[in-house]
């Protein structure tokens, strides 16, 4: 296993033991609390848990070495990750919407005046796991990793909109119970956002879209840059998980030997690989060059 994987299989597992804690208290603060928008952020931390177990599981998968059944490898398990766990957000998101209109419709008790002291506990909590887990998702160049990351930084959206909605229904009084509803319901739509917003990036990875410019353009000038290479084109690129996978063709004087012309193209792979580490593969096409 790559360290890679490593590095986002235990971010993941970071991910699981903290909401679970977060969860629990959540659930519980907002039950005896009377707070609606404690009790949706507590679904929604209890969907990061789920969420981190798919990432979990897409990166162990991921990790995989090619076979004969997956011969390029199972590194479209890590995007497929990432774009469940999108999905998953917006299906939160709705169902969180669901509720809150129906507590709005129907507004119960003022929430109690200390679940703001565990909401802002959890908004510094879930920040700092955010931050932690998008840096380790940028790190590695893992979709599902950054998706994970997202629903974090989501949950810590959910809580502060929790916390404005309850001190407004505090400081309201008799009639402004459904504040923390209103919030709950603003919640939702951010959430929503946030997951439109990354599963984007889990689906372009899932159709083979080409990674960035400056991957294409630092593979173009390494195979460039080999003795031997008169010219490049038919560059295609795509992203397997946390690796790309390369195919090139590459003209050489027409005259070279096949022996010389498969030496040029071994010393293209290398340079290639060695420019951009997240290559894994390099099919390298040798052509005559015509001018």
């Amino acid at each position: 296993m790559s360290s890679a994987s490593q590095s986002g299989i235990r971010s993941t597992q970071l991910s699981i033991l903290v909401n679970t804690g977060l969860a629990i208290t959540k659930l519980l603060a907002g039950l005896l609390g009377h707070s609606y928008a404690l009790v949706a952020d507590a679904v929604e931390s209890t969907a990061d848990i789920l969420s981190s177990t798919i990432v979990w599981s897409g990166l162990r998968i991921a990790a995989r070495d090619p076979d004969d059944l997956y011969p390029f490898g199972y590194g479209k398990a890590e995007p497929l990750a990432g774009a469940v766990v999108s999905l998953m957000l917006l299906g939160a998101a709705v169902a969180i919407a669901v509720e809150a209109a129906r507590e709005i419709r129907a507004p119960g008790h003022a929430p109690a005046w200390w679940t703001l002291l565990v909401l802002v506990a959890v908004m510094a909590v879930k920040w700092a796991l955010a931050r932690r887990v998008q840096a380790v998702g940028r790190a590695i160049g893992s979709t599902a990793v950054q998706a994970d990351a997202q629903h974090h930084l989501s949950d810590a959206i959910t809580s502060a909109a929790a916390f404005v909605g309850i001190s407004v229904a505090l400081i309201g009084g008799e009639g402004w119970e459904a504040a923390d509803d209103w919030a709950a319901l603003v919640a939702s739509v951010v959430i929503l956002v946030t997951g439109v917003r990354m599963l984007r990036p889990a689906l372009h990875d899932l159709m083979d879209r080409t990674p960035g410019p400056e991957v294409v353009v630092a593979i173009q000038q390494a195979a460039a840059s080999v003795p031997g290479v008169l010219a490049t084109e038919k560059l295609a690129v795509r992203r397997t998980g946390l690796v790309c996978r390369v195919t090139i063709h590459v003209q050489s004087e027409p005259s070279m030997t096949l022996h010389d012309a498969h030496v040029v193209s071994g010393m293209v792979k290398s340079a290639i690989r060695a420019a951009v580490p997240s290559v894994q593969s390099v099919l390298v096409h040798m052509e005559p060059y015509e001018g």
